[in-house]
């Protein structure tokens, strides 16, 4: 794919819809042995970033966040903690505070998520501010509008400069391109493509503050532009769908997506996320009745 200056002008690989939802029904009617389920529940709990992204955050709520990431279900034995915990820039220090001496990770969004309407300059200050405050990962927005107008070299520029101060501080990158506003399939993996240029550390499907969040077939078209990606260019981009992912089920049948279309290399939680805030605890449910035969009530498992 060549991009030029100025007006950029990129081909992309048109969507086969049809082949899509095909190969998503196929994923969707396997059936999983119990030893091999359990396997992947534990390991989509460990690719969680356990998320709260609202007005009404305290640093309160953001510390049961932190303790919950760290320990699960103590209950239940060899649960692994989660990937990270993701916040508002103003609140990463009191997440890194909570989660110090731990292997979770503290993820902040910013390029003032989720409408990214804004200056370059505005971006990169808060940017710095989340990374300074003690963030391992950048969540940031593309410009969608700016994307949709046709104005390529702007949005790819703009990554660029993001992911330029993130690496300064060996920070990484999860650039999310609110696929429910791109239009068509089309348009997502052409986002997709895009942001791959600007060498991210993971390409993420959404904000998680519209309708339209992650689906299995927007990913299944990122995973693909992954995919053609690597075999390019030789870089391992990671993949989080974020927004809409709630029960395991659904979660084991994202992680056979990732396996059939990106290999075993991607099943780890350097590579793969899940961005969520209930998907935890019907993963717990779902281990608890593996491990017992019974359902366990949602009481027992706290909502943060």
């Amino acid at each position: 794919m060549e991009v030029k200056d100025k007006s950029v002008e990129f081909s992309s690989v048109p969507v086969d819809l049809m082949g899509i939802n095909d190969r998503i029904a196929r994923i969707k009617a396997r059936s999983i042995k119990s030893e091999a389920k359990v396997a992947g529940l534990h390991m989509a709990l460990s690719m969680i970033d356990l998320t709260t992204l609202e007005g009404s955050d305290t640093q309160q709520k953001v510390r049961q966040l932190c303790y919950k990431a760290m320990h699960p279900h103590d209950e239940l034995e060899g649960t692994p903690p989660v990937a990270a915990v993701c916040v508002y820039p103003t609140l990463v220090r009191t997440a890194k505070e909570a989660l110090k001496g731990s292997e979770v990770r503290v993820a902040s969004v910013a390029t003032y998520f989720p409408s990214g309407q804004s200056t370059l300059e505005q971006k990169l200050e808060e940017t710095h501010f989340a990374i300074t405050e003690g963030a391992d990962e950048v969540d940031m927005v593309i410009s969608r509008g700016k994307f949709l107008a046709g104005e390529y070299t702007y949005v790819l520029n703009e990554i660029k400069a993001v992911n330029a101060l993130c690496k300064e501080h060996s920070v990484d990158l999860k650039v999310i391109l609110e696929t429910g506003e791109l239009g068509s399939l089309d348009e997502v993996r052409k986002a997709a493509d895009l942001a791959l240029l600007a060498d991210p550390a993971f390409i993420k499907t959404s904000t998680g503050k519209i309708g339209q969040a992650a689906n299995m077939q927007v990913t299944l078209v990122m995973l693909q532009a992954i995919s053609d990606h690597y075999h390019r260019t030789g870089a391992r981009v990671g993949m989080k769908p974020a927004g809409g992912i709630s029960d395991a089920k659904t979660a084991l049948h994202y992680l056979m997506m990732v396996k059939e279309v990106l290999g075993e290399d991607w099943l780890t939680n350097k590579r793969f996320r899940f961005g969520a805030s209930r998907l935890a605890n019907d993963i717990l449910m779902q281990l608890r009745k593996q491990q017992t035969g019974l359902y366990q009530s949602p009481h027992y498992f706290s909502k943060d």
